[in-house]
C-alpha cells in the first residue's frame, strides 16, 4: 500500500484548524488495516455484552463473559496467533524433550504484575499448583494432573513432566498465570482477586459494578508495549434490542450483531458511515444438552426422536437467516479435526414418533405423549439476553409438541442460570453453546470423570469406550492418528446424542470506524486488540489510567 499524502502547508487560521481533522478524517475513511503513519495513543473502547461475569479469576469459571472480561488482564505461557498458531506469550521459547514428556519453558524477563511484582518462574509453579490444588473450585483440572512433576529451574526457566505422553500439553499452557505472591496460602473462592484482578496482562482492572459494566486502564508497564487505546470498558446489557440502540447513539462501540441487525437494520447509510461489520464463522456450537440422570432422556431412541423432531434447517433460515451452518458434533465445520461422515438426524416427525412409540410413549387424550400414566413434559432452560437462543427454542418448543412432546421454555438471568442450575445438574434439558477448541481434545466435556458439582459434563454423559478414546486421542502426537480417533469420537457423539447438535452460527461483530489496525484473520478480529488506535482528531475523552 502506498503512503497516504502529506497534507500541505495550512495558509489560514480555518485551514490550520481543519487539517489534523481533514487527515484524520482520510485515515478513517481510507480502506485497509494498516496504516503507514504511526498509530495514535487514547480514546477507549466500550464493548456491550449481554451477560456479567461470575469471577475474575477466570480458571474458577466457566461461562464466555467472566473469561472475556478478566481475558486482557492475564496472559498464559503461550497463545494462539491470528492464523491459530501456537506462539510465545510469558513464554518466549521452550523445547519438548524427544519422548514428548517433558516441556522446558523460558520465561520472558520484563514481564511485570500490575501491582509492579516481576513474572517469575515461581508464579508459573504456583499457577499450576493452584489448577492441581483439590481446594481450587476449577473445572479445568484435568490437563494439569496429568503433570507428573512441575519445577522452577531458575528465576527464568519453568520445567513440567508427564507421566505419559499428552498431545495437548503445550497448547494447555495457555493457563492464565496468577500471582503467587498474592495468592499463595488462601483460598481461591474468597480472594480479593475474584473481584480485583492482578495480572500480567495488557490492561488492569480498574472498577466493576456488577450487572452494569467492567471497567479496565491501560497498563502502562505492558511487555509488549502500550496498548494504545487507554481503556476499556465492558457494558452488561442484557436485551439485545436495547443493546444495538446504544450502538447506535455512541454508547457502544463494538457488540456482536444479531442475523437480523446484520442483514437489515444495519444496511443504511448511517451504519455504512459510521461503522465496520465483520462476518466469519463463529468458534461456537449451539446444542441442547439432555440431563441423562433422566430416566426418560437415559432412553437412546427417546434422544434420536427428538433430534429428527427438531428442524435445524428451519432454526438456521428462520432465526439466524442462513448467516450459520448445520452443526454435526462438537468441532469446527472445515477445519482438519471435524468428521463430516458422522450419523445425522434430518427433520423427520414421522421417525420421531415411531421411536417414541417404539420407547413406549403413545398418545394421550390431549395428544400429549404418555408413558405409565406420565406426559411427555419437560423445561427446556435458556439464558437470557441470547435472542438466537430464544427464537430457537419458540421452535424447538412447536416441533416437540408436534410429536407429543409438551416442552416448557424457560429463560434465566446469566449468573443464575449457571449456578442455581448448570453446576447443580438442576434441569430437564439445556439450550447452550460451549466454545470450540483449536485443539480437538474434547475430554473436560464428555469424559466421564468430569460429572459433578461446577465439572463441565453437567449433563451427566458416562461411555467408557468413549473414555478410552479421550484418554488415547490425549496420549496420541502422530496428526493422522489422532484423527481417526477423533473422528470414531464424534461418530460415536453421533450415534448416542447425549446432546442434540443445532448449529454454528456466523460471528457478526460491528466496530465504530474510528477504530484502525482491525486485522480479520482465521483467529477472528481481536487477536491484535492492543494494536487498536485512533486518530487524534476522531478521539474521544477516556478514562486515566
Amino acid at each position: 500500500m502506498r503512503p497516504l499524502p502529506t497534507p500541505g502547508r495550512a495558509t489560514s487560521p480555518l485551514a490550520r484548524l481543519l487539517a489534523p481533522l481533514l487527515a484524520a478524517l482520510a485515515l478513517w475513511l481510507a480502506p485497509g488495516p494498516a496504516w503507514c503513519q504511526q498509530a495514535d495513543n487514547g480514546d477507549g473502547i466500550v464493548v456491550g455484552v449481554i451477560g456479567d461475569a461470575t469471577s475474575m479469576i477466570p480458571m474458577l469459571t466457566s461461562d464466555a463473559a467472566s473469561h472475556e472480561m478478566s481475558g486482557q488482564c492475564f496472559n498464559g505461557l503461550v497463545k494462539y496467533d491470528k492464523d491459530l498458531n501456537l506462539v510465545g506469550d510469558l513464554a518466549e521459547s521452550w523445547r519438548v524433550s524427544p519422548d514428548g514428556l517433558t516441556i522446558t519453558f523460558k520465561l520472558r524477563q520484563n514481564a511485570r504484575f500490575h501491582d509492579g511484582a516481576p513474572y517469575t518462574a515461581k508464579d508459573a509453579l504456583f499457577s499450576w499448583r493452584f489448577m492441581t490444588d483439590p481446594n481450587t473450585p476449577t473445572p479445568y483440572s484435568g490437563d494439569y494432573l496429568k503433570v507428573e512433576k512441575a519445577e522452577a529451574l531458575d528465576e527464568h526457566t519453568f520445567q513440567v513432566r508427564y507421566k505419559e505422553p499428552f498431545a495437548p500439553g503445550l497448547a494447555s499452557w495457555s493457563l492464565t498465570q496468577m500471582p503467587a505472591h498474592l495468592l499463595e496460602g488462601q483460598d481461591p473462592r474468597k480472594s480479593p482477586l475474584n473481584r480485583h484482578p492482578i495480572g500480567t496482562g495488557p490492561y488492569r482492572f480498574k472498577s466493576w459494578t456488577p450487572g452494569s459494566k467492567v471497567e479496565l486502564t491501560y497498563f502502562p508497564g505492558y511487555w509488549e508495549g502500550r496498548p494504545h487505546l487507554d481503556s476499556l470498558i465492558y457494558r452488561v446489557i442484557p436485551d439485545m434490542a436495547t443493546l444495538f440502540l446504544e450502538l447506535r447513539s455512541g454508547g457502544v462501540d463494538w457488540m456482536g450483531l444479531t442475523a437480523l441487525q446484520y442483514r437489515r437494520q444495519t444496511d443504511t447509510r448511517f451504519f455504512e458511515q459510521n461503522f465496520r461489520k465483520y462476518r466469519y464463522l463463529a468458534s461456537a456450537y449451539n446444542y441442547i444438552g439432555w440431563n441423562l440422570r433422566d430416566k426418560r432422556f437415559q432412553d437412546l431412541r427417546v434422544r434420536q426422536a427428538l433430534s429428527h423432531a427438531v428442524n435445524k434447517e428451519e432454526i438456521i433460515e428462520g432465526v439466524l437467516l442462513g448467516l450459520g451452518q448445520e452443526c454435526t458434533g462438537p468441532l469446527k465445520p472445515g477445519t482438519l479435526w471435524h468428521n463430516p461422515k458422522v450419523r445425522r438426524y434430518p427433520y423427520d416427525p414421522d421417525k420421531a414418533r415411531d421411536l417414541l412409540a417404539q420407547a413406549g410413549w403413545l398418545p394421550g387424550p390431549d395428544g400429549v405423549l404418555v408413558k405409565d400414566g406420565q406426559p411427555f413434559q419437560f423445561v427446556l432452560l435458556t439464558n437470557q439476553g441470547n435472542r438466537y437462543r430464544q427464537n430457537a427454542g419458540v421452535i424447538i418448543q412447536r416441533r416437540l409438541a408436534e410429536v407429543g412432546v409438551k416442552v416448557e421454555l424457560r429463560i434465566v438471568e446469566w449468573a443464575a442460570f449457571l449456578r442455581e442450575f448448570i453446576d447443580k445438574g438442576r434441569f430437564d434439558a439445556v439450550l447452550l453453546a460451549w466454545t470450540i477448541p483449536q485443539d480437538p481434545d474434547l475430554y473436560d466435556i464428555f469424559a466421564s470423570t468430569n460429572i459433578g458439582p461446577g465439572k463441565l459434563n453437567f449433563n451427566a454423559y458416562q461411555n467408557p469406550g468413549l473414555d478410552r478414546l479421550l484418554e488415547q486421542g490425549r496420549r496420541t502426537f502422530d496428526q493422522g492418528q489422532r484423527k481417526a480417533i477423533y473422528d470414531r469420537v464424534q461418530e460415536i457423539l453421533a450415534e448416542e446424542v447425549p446432546y442434540t447438535f443445532l448449529y454454528v452460527a456466523d460471528a457478526l461483530p460491528i466496530v465504530h470506524a474510528r477504530f484502525q489496525g482491525i486485522e480479520p484473520a482465521p483467529a477472528g478480529i481481536s487477536h491484535n486488540f492492543i494494536r487498536w488506535w485512533v486518530p487524534k482528531a476522531l478521539q474521544k475523552p477516556s478514562l486515566a489510567p
